[in-house]
């Protein structure tokens, strides 16, 4: 006797997509990019601040501010479109 794909009957298959760890990853994931703009964010402060006010800061800061003030726009430029991507796809989330 030979078994032919009619005589098996497959019921149908509804998948489950949800998966609640997807939401402490959401959460960990908003944490970390929230950090890491308001780390920038404080960066850009005070490489703007240090290089508008002469007497502020020290050379050395000074020096650092004017190397890498470009760096810091553009991680901040980065840091914005990732969150803004985040917020789009999968909601950020501060967990409160």
């Amino acid at each position: 006797m030979r078994i032919t794909p009619t005589d098996v009957d497959v019921p149908d298959i509804q998948p489950d997509f949800s998966a609640p760890f997807f939401q402490g990853f959401q959460v960990v994931a908003s944490y970390i990019l929230a950090g890491a703009m308001i780390v920038v964010l404080i960066m850009l402060i005070i490489a703007g601040a240090a290089l508008a006010f002469r007497g502020l800061a020290s050379d050395r800061v000074r020096t650092w501010a004017g190397e890498n003030i470009l760096w810091i726009f553009i991680a901040a430029a980065v840091l914005g479109a990732a969150s803004g991507l985040f917020q789009w796809f999968v909601n950020f989330d501060f967990g409160f």
